[in-house]
């Protein structure tokens, strides 16, 4: 998964200047489109039995985390007050990451089991 999460962790920086609220919402929005669509990309492989089960467990994972973001494009639009929205933007940027480590974490295990393992 290659989901470019860079310009959107500097917008929801605590000290980002918010002269232009409404600015920073399009922006912040406009940002979250190829974060969603890195998500939707990933797409299932086809694993050993050992595997399947972790790789079930990413894909449900993944299915939460569109579903946190499609609420969260929501409301970065229409919440009155930003800061509980940008800090749970950020906490669903950390779990994207969390996610995209676990799902690398799969193809090199699945990687090492067609190469032979370390023995």
């Amino acid at each position: 998964m290659t989901v470019t999460t860079g310009p959107l962790h500097d917008l929801l920086r605590p000290a980002h200047d918010h002269d232009n609220l409404d600015a920073w919402r399009w922006s912040v929005r406009r940002q979250l489109v190829p974060v969603r669509d890195g998500l939707v990309r990933e797409t299932p492989r086809r694993h050993e039995a050992w595997l399947s089960a972790r790789a079930a467990r990413a894909l449900r994972e993944r299915d939460t985390l569109l579903a946190r973001l499609n609420r969260l494009a929501t409301q970065v639009l229409s919440a009155p007050d930003v800061e509980p929205v940008r800090s749970e933007l950020r906490r669903l940027l950390a779990d994207i990451d969390r996610h995209a480590q676990r799902m690398s974490d799969l193809a090199y295990d699945d990687v090492e089991l067609e190469i032979g393992g370390s023995e």
